[in-house]
């Protein structure tokens, strides 16, 4: 899947997951803090768009949604310092991080890797387009929601993280060179639970945007 900014296409070779960065998500999943941000890659076969059906799959327990900010690298680097890491973002996008949460709590309790419960196809709607970060007044300061059939499930301020972006990119560059057309999902505040088929989703990020779409489910 392309993601468009602007007047150009970008094409991501990996998505990168940031978990445990709202307080009152911890607290909902009765994880500990670590102290620095815990990552996880979902690969390019996760990419859908939010703006079309979610197709989910229904044989493996639970998927939950996670609503978040986006951020789109339009400038790659490795060990990109916090003063210039700003300078490496193109623009923002609204995305769901889809989980398979009953795999992935049976993967934690066994102490093994959970990339399937966070990669799987389709697990990644994003925003076909995003904006350009020159059209955000302050990205560590915006409203998010997420209703499932008009009820209110999440609710959020992206300055409820506790990791600031300067120091996520910083941090994760890193460990994983950053290319142009990567994406970092930045974690979610708290109120996720389960999708279902036939449900009707609306998402909205202040000054992103704004997607309706339904849930379709595959075996």
């Amino acid at each position: 899947m392309q993601i468009l900014l602007n007047d150009s296409a970008y094409e991501p070779q990996k998505i990168i997951g940031v978990g445990r960065n709202y307080d009152a998500h911890i607290k909902e999943m009765r994880a500990v803090p670590t102290g620095e941000p815990v990552l996880f890659i979902k690969p390019p076969t996760a990419l859908s768009s939010i703006t079309e059906t979610i197709t989910i799959p229904t044989g493996f327990g639970s998927v939950h949604h996670e609503v978040e900010l986006a951020v789109l690298i339009s400038r790659g680097g490795a060990s990109i310092s916090e003063a210039a890491a700003m300078e490496h973002i193109g623009g923002y996008g609204l995305a769901l991080d889809l989980t398979l949460r009953d795999l992935q709590s049976a993967a934690k309790k066994k102490g093994l890797p959970w990339a399937v419960a966070k990669g799987f196809d389709g697990a990644c709607p994003i925003s076909p387009r995003f904006v350009d970060k020159s059209t955000v007044k302050d990205v560590h300061h915006l409203d998010m929601a997420l209703t499932v059939n008009g009820e209110v499930r999440q609710r959020g301020n992206t300055g409820q993280m506790i990791f600031r972006l300067p120091f996520l990119i910083a941090f994760i560059s890193r460990f994983f060179t950053l290319h142009a057309g990567d994406v970092i999902l930045t974690g979610t505040p708290s109120g996720v639970g389960p999708l279902r088929p036939g449900d009707k989703l609306s998402m909205e990020l202040e000054d992103i945007g704004r997607a309706e779409t339904r849930v379709a489910g595959r075996e």
